[in-house]
C-alpha cells in the first residue's frame, strides 16, 4: 500500500511549467497523471503523456531526448507506446521510479528543463483515446447509500440485500463500449415493459441516467488460480480516473432479474483521459470506517493498513449542460457534490475479492467503483436517486427541468482533492453527450 508521503508530495514544490503553479490547476507537479494522446486532427501516433499544468509532457519525445535513465528510463519507453499497458505491467517499483524522476525533472531549477521544454504539447491542442487496452471491465457497487436508494425504488420491502455488507458486489461489463471524455453516443434501445402493460415493447430508452463513479485501472496481474492478498492488493493498481456508467433505467427494470445488468449498461461507459496514480493520492488517504453495528469484513478483506488508510477523500461533482444552456453560452450546472470517502468497500477489498476465487487480472483491466452516492440526497450520483425515480424533477438554473436525460444533454464529471497542508490535485473532466436514437 502506497501510504507514505515522500518528496514528490511536498506542497511547496513548484514547476518550471508556469501554469502548473496556479492555485486551482488540476495538474501541479505533485500530481503527474498519465494519458494517451496526439495532436488534434493529426495522424500522429498515439503515445503516452503526463499532465503538467496546461501542458502534456510527451513521453515519446522525452524518451528520444534521452533525459531519463535506469528504471525510470525503461518506464518512459514503455509509457511512450500507443497504450499504457506495457507501463502498467512493469509494476509499482517502476511507477514510483518514474514518478520521482518526472517530479525532479519538472521542478523549478531542474537541469532537464532545456531538453524537456521541446517535449511539451499544449493540452488545448491535444486529443485523447482510451489510455489502455482494456481486456476486462468489472463494475462494482460500493456505495451503501446508492444501493439502499436504488433498492427502495426496485424492492421497497427489501431495499438492501442481505449479502451487501459481507461481499463486494460486482458484474462484468462491456469493455468494447468504453470511450474517452468527449464521447457522444446514440440513445440506446431495447425491451421495455410499460407500466400496466402485459407485454414488453422495443424502443428507445426514455429513462436514460448517469452514474458517478471512479474507474480503477489495474497494473500488474496475477496468475490464474493465485489470489491477491489484501496486503498486496494496491500494488496491483496503476491509478484512478473518472467514470460515467450510463444506464437505461427502463431497460434495467425489465431485464435485471435474475442475472443483473445487460443492455441497460453495455451501450456506453465514458472515462476521463487522465489516470491519477495512487501514489499521488497518498496525502488524501483517510480511515476506512463502517457504520456502528455493521459487520466487520471477513478476515481476507481486512487488514490494519486498510482500516487505517484504505479510503480516499476525493471530491466528486456532476454537472449537466442542456442544449439550451449550450446555445446560450452557459456552462454546465452542478447537480451533485459528494466524496469517495463514503464508499462501503475499498479499492484493496475490490481487488482482493475479485481474485479470491483465483480469477486472473491483467494489466489494463478496468474496475468501476459503482455509483458513489453520499448520505444525503444532494450527494446522490444518479438521476434516479436525485429525482426519486422521476417523481421530483430537478430544477436547473435556466428554468429547465430534468427527470432523466434528454437528447443533446452533456454530463460532465469532475474530481479533485484539496486540504490544508497538501497540494490540490485533480482528475480533469469526463464529458459525454447523448445523441438521438437511431431511426427504426
Amino acid at each position: 500500500m502506497t501510504t507514505h508521503l515522500n518528496e514528490t508530495h511536498d506542497p511547496s514544490l513548484r514547476s518550471w511549467v508556469v501554469s502548473a503553479n496556479q492555485p486551482q490547476t488540476d495538474f501541479p507537479v505533485q500530481n503527474l497523471p498519465f494519458a494517451v494522446f496526439r495532436r488534434s486532427g493529426s495522424d500522429e501516433p498515439w503515445r503516452g503523456g503526463v499532465a503538467i499544468g496546461d501542458q502534456i509532457l510527451d513521453l515519446a519525445a522525452a524518451d528520444a531526448a534521452g533525459v531519463f535513465t535506469g528504471l525510470a528510463g525503461s518506464a518512459v519507453k514503455a509509457g511512450s507506446e500507443a497504450t499504457l499497458n506495457a507501463l502498467m505491467a512493469m509494476g509499482s517499483q517502476a511507477w514510483q521510479a518514474l514518478r520521482l524522476a518526472l517530479s525532479r525533472a519538472l521542478r523549478d531549477g531542474a537541469k532537464e528543463q532545456t531538453a524537456l521544454q521541446t517535449c511539451l504539447v499544449p493540452q488545448a491542442q491535444a486529443e485523447y483515446t482510451v489510455p489502455a487496452r482494456i481486456g476486462d471491465y468489472t463494475d462494482f457497487y460500493t456505495s451503501v447509500y446508492h444501493a439502499t436508494n436504488i433498492g427502495r425504488l426496485f424492492r421497497p420491502d427489501n431495499p438492501l440485500m442481505p449479502n451487501y455488507k459481507w461481499v463486494p458486489i460486482g458484474y462484468h461489463g462491456r469493455a468494447s463500449s468504453v470511450g474517452v471524455s468527449g464521447q457522444a453516443f446514440v440513445r440506446p434501445s431495447g425491451q421495455i415493459m410499460p407500466p400496466g402493460a402485459t407485454e414488453p415493447v422495443v424502443g428507445p430508452s426514455r429513462r436514460l441516467d448517469i452514474e458517478l463513479e471512479l474507474g480503477i485501472f489495474l497494473g500488474t496481474g496475477n496468475p490464474l488460480g493465485e489470489p491477491v492478498g489484501i496486503e498486496e492488493a494496491e500494488s496491483h493498481v496503476f491509478g484512478l480516473c473518472l467514470l460515467n456508467d450510463w444506464s437505461a433505467r427502463d431497460l434495467q427494470a425489465w431485464e435485471y432479474q435474475p442475472l443483473g445488468p445487460f443492455l441497460a449498461k453495455n451501450f456506453a461507459t465514458t472515462i476521463s483521459p487522465w489516470i491519477v496514480t495512487l501514489e499521488a493520492l497518498a496525502p488524501y488517504r483517510v480511515a476506512f470506517q463502517r457504520p456502528e453495528g455493521d459487520p466487520s469484513p471477513l478476515p481476507y478483506l481486512d487488514s490494519s493498513v486498510n482500516r487505517e488508510a484504505g479510503a480516499f477523500d476525493i471530491q466528486l461533482q456532476v454537472g449537466i449542460q442542456t442544449p439550451a444552456m449550450r446555445e446560450a453560452g452557459q456552462g454546465d450546472a452542478s447537480i451533485c457534490l459528494t466524496s469517495y470517502r463514503h464508499a462501503y468497500w475499498t479499492i484493496a477489498q475490490m481487488v482482493t475479492h475479485h481474485t479470491v476465487n483465483g480469477c486472473n487480472l491483467q494489466p489494463g483491466d478496468l474496475f468501476g467503483s459503482g455509483t458513489l452516492s453520499g448520505p444525503t440526497l444532494d450527494q446522490a450520483g444518479a438521476l434516479i436517486e436525485l429525482t426519486q425515480g422521476g417523481k421530483n424533477p430537478l430544477q436547473l438554473p435556466n428554468g429547465e427541468q430534468r427527470t432523466f436525460l434528454e437528447d443533446g444533454d452533456a454530463i460532465v464529471l469532475r474530481g479533485w482533492c484539496e486540504k490544508p497542508g497538501a497540494a490540490r490535485i485533480g482528475f480533469g473532466e469526463c464529458r459525454g453527450t447523448i445523441l438521438p436514437a437511431r431511426k427504426a
